[in-house]
Parts: C-alpha cells; structure tokens; sequence
C-alpha cells in the first residue's frame, strides 16, 4: 500500500485531463482527481489510462528491481482466466486451492523439508506478508515458552529488508539490527549471538541481501546459535535466494536440512519468475506453526488450516506459480537462473574493466552485484552515472548503505530472466558512453539527497 499525500504534491497544474480529439465526437473534460459526472466510452478511457502510462519507465530496462517483468503469453492468458478468483474462497474455489497446497509441497521439497508431503506453509501477497506471518509464529512459540515475560526482540542486520522493521513496529518486538562496520555488509554469526538473549524470538538470516545480493552465513548462524543459545530459531528470508539456491548451489546448506530453521519464505513474484502478488512461506513442521495461530475452514465438508494478514486476493499469481512449476520443472528453473548468473558474474566483469569502477559482489551468489566508483574519481558520483543512464532508459539505482557505512554509496543492478548478453552489451555500450561524458565534469553534480531509491522491491 502506497499512502496518497493530496497536500500540495499534484502531478499537474490542470484541474482536467486532456483528451484526444481523435477518440471523442464531441470536445470532454475528464475531472483529474474527481470522480466525472458521467462515463466515458470504455476504448476512450482505456486510451486516456494507456497513453499517461507511456511515461513510466521500460519495465525489461529496470536493472533496479527483482520483480519479474516478463512470463509467457501462456501465463498470461491462465491469469486473465483467473482475475475473478478469490483466493480466500477455498470453498467456491476448491481446484485453486489444491494446486495452492501443490505449490507448498514443492517448496517443502525443493527446501528439504522433513516431511514434505505434511508440510505446512501458504502464499502470500509477496514476502512481506510472509515475513510478517513467519515473525508472528516465532513470538507465538517465544510466548509459550518463557509465558509472556519480558519483552520480545528479534536480531537481523541492517541489510534486512524493511517490512521486518515494520514487523517489529506492528507487532511491539525489538528489532535488534546489527549494524554494518567497515567491510562486513551482512550479519555475521559472531554478531548475531552477541545480540540474543533469553526473549530472543528469532533471529532472521538473509539468503540474498538485496543491498549487494550477497548470501548471509546461515549454517554457521545456526552453529553459533547451537552452541550459545539454543532456543532461538532461525527464519531464513529467501526472498530472492530461496529460488535461487537450490538450483545454482545445491550443496549450500541454508534450509530445512539445518534443524534450527524453523520457517523460509520466498517472492514467487522475484525468481520465483511470476508477476507481482504472489509470496509464499513453508515451516518445517507443524511445530514450528503454533495451532493457535491457524483458524480451520471447512471447504467441501474437509478441514482447511489458514493462517494470512490478507483476505480478499486474486487466485491468479497462485495458478501462474503452478503454472511455471509445470513449464519449467527443476530443470528449466536451473537454466534460467544458471543464465542469470553467468550473465550477472559476466557483465560484472566487464564494469570492473571499464576503469573507473570498484566491485563490492560479482553477482556469484545471488544475479546481483553493487559496485562504487574508484577511489580516483572526484568529478562525479554514483547518483551521477544512474541519472545519466536513466536518460538512456536504464534504471540503475544509486544509494549510500546503511548507518556506519553512509559514507559508501554504490549503485547495483539486479540480473533477472530476459535481461541476455545481448542486453547486457547494450547496457555496457550505454555505460561507457556515460563515463566519457562524465569526465568531462569537474565536480559531482549529485549527491544522495537526489536518490529517491528505497530497498523495498
């Protein structure tokens, strides 16, 4: 949810749309941020609708997000086909609620899960929502265990992404963020014990940071966590890695094969390679979910368990996840993140041949890499180079790094399915032509107040 500022932040000085003569008979004034009297011709407003939309940018060239922009014509006719299911309605809609189940049983597989067949887990809006339901579980399982007393924290580093900030914020529980310091950018298991204690409810490892999309220790977490405090569970936020990892690293030990995981979720909208709006979230048994969190529906004269934030939301993403899982199977899965990463690890070579840049990640872990400017260059910055590639249609974000590294500011760029080596030669093209006019400037012309860039895709 974006919250709409109507305080002085209009888009436009008009008070009317402004319509094409081409589309209507008779001269219209469409209200701009009214409701109109009357309606329009439904071809006429979907033109009005589509021609403002031109000038948001080319999703395909949007290097900043993980969200997928591409799925096959196939897919999209199963959505469209599915737009007027409700997910919640598992009664009404039986067949997409089983294939629901299908989806979390592969997960549970696909993470080593000790019995997938049983496990339990559900999708979500996206990972938000998911991280917000596995936190739920570890202060439920923190209440039975100590009764209430004291006051919950949870342990992450700074590189998390928000919605656990705001999961500690909703829910009253600390957020014990481990800073970063010097060149460690991500929680450490040193860090993360010295930051528990007895009302720790968990701690939260990162398989992928979408700062510098590097992986987080989480079997030597789990080790350290063994040793030094043996209550505290681990949720694994895989938001991006959890579908990455199995296919390109199956030897990394991350998941359920680690006893004291007790929850891993996931973006099916990232590279989980399906539209925006679908997440899920796996626990690794029915222990690990308390019973009284999950209320029980009774669809067709069978118990259903749900546990969700949400209600009321389309069956489509679901249906579109099992439809991918069908495509592509682990193998196809394999090749396609397998590309991303060689595309990744490959076009960050080549940046790092240009010169004036310095590699912080190689995208060898997650199809991500960051990258700051050498120590050499003064006469310009990163927020520089991303404005100058915007022009060209790229969008690369520029940010500075959290508190104790404000000083680093890098720019990253994220490698999905659809961004080739063909692609990736352009973007190089384009980012060598920036670099020789940016070194024509004498000083930066930019700093980070002009980022507008949050770590919330």
């Amino acid at each position: 949810m974006t919250l709409a500022n109507t305080g002085g932040n209009r888009d436009s000085s008009r008070d009317f749309l402004a319509v094409n003569p081409v589309f209507v008979a008779e001269p219209v004034e469409v209200p701009r941020n009214s409701l109109p009297a009357g309606g329009l011709a439904p071809d006429v407003a979907y033109q009005i609708v589509h021609d403002e939309l031109m000038l948001d940018g080319n999703a395909r060239l949007n290097l900043a997000t993980f969200v997928t922009t591409w799925m096959e014509p196939d897919a999209r006719r199963l959505m469209a086909e599915c737009f007027d299911k409700n997910m919640i309605d598992k009664d009404e809609y039986p067949r997409t609620a089983a294939l629901e189940e299908r989806c979390v049983r592969m997960l549970a597989e696909l993470w080593h899960a000790p019995d997938a067949s049983t496990a339990i887990g559900c999708s979500t809006t996206g990972s938000s929502e998911a991280c917000m339901l596995a936190g739920l579980a570890m202060k439920r399982r923190w209440q039975h265990r100590t009764g209430g007393q004291g006051r919950p924290n949870i342990v992450m580093g700074a590189n998390v992404q928000i919605c656990w900030e705001k999961f500690a914020n909703y829910w009253d529980v600390e957020a014990r963020v481990v800073p970063m310091s010097g060149d460690r950018f991500h929680l450490t298991a040193d860090e993360a014990v010295k930051y528990c204690d007895e009302n720790t409810i968990g701690v939260v490892a990162v398989l992928g940071s979408t700062f510098d999309g590097s992986y987080e220790p989480v079997a030597e977490i789990c080790a350290a966590l063994d040793e030094h405090h043996p209550h505290v569970p681990v949720h694994v936020d895989g938001a991006s890695g959890a579908m990455i990892a199995p296919f390109c690293d199956p030897g990394l030990e991350w998941d359920f094969r680690l006893s004291r995981v007790c929850s891993i979720n996931t973006s099916g909208h990232k590279y989980g390679l399906v539209y925006p709006g679908v997440g899920w979230v796996v626990w690794r048994d029915t222990d690990a979910l308390p019973e009284d969190l999950v209320f029980r529906v009774n669809y067709l004269g069978g118990d259903m368990p749900t546990f969700a934030l949400n209600f009321s939301r389309p069956g489509a993403q679901v249906i579109a996840q099992y439809f991918t899982f069908l495509r592509l199977g682990f193998d196809g899965y394999q090749r396609v993140q397998q590309y991303c990463r060689d595309v990744a690890t490959q076009l960050s070579g080549r940046i790092a041949d240009l010169g004036p840049f310095r590699l912080l990640t190689r995208g060898d872990q997650l199809p991500v890499f960051a990258f700051t400017l050498a120590d050499d260059v003064t006469g310009y910055s990163v927020f520089d180079v991303s404005a100058h590639l915007r022009e060209a249609g790229w969008l690369v974000p520029a940010y500075t790094f959290p508190e104790n590294r404000t000083d680093l500011s890098v720019l990253r760029v994220v490698v999905r399915n659809g961004m080739t080596h063909d692609l990736s030669d352009l973007f190089v093209a384009d980012l060598r032509r920036v670099v020789q006019r940016l070194e024509q400037q004498e000083k930066p012309l930019r700093g980070k107040e002009s980022s507008s860039f949050a770590h919330g895709t």
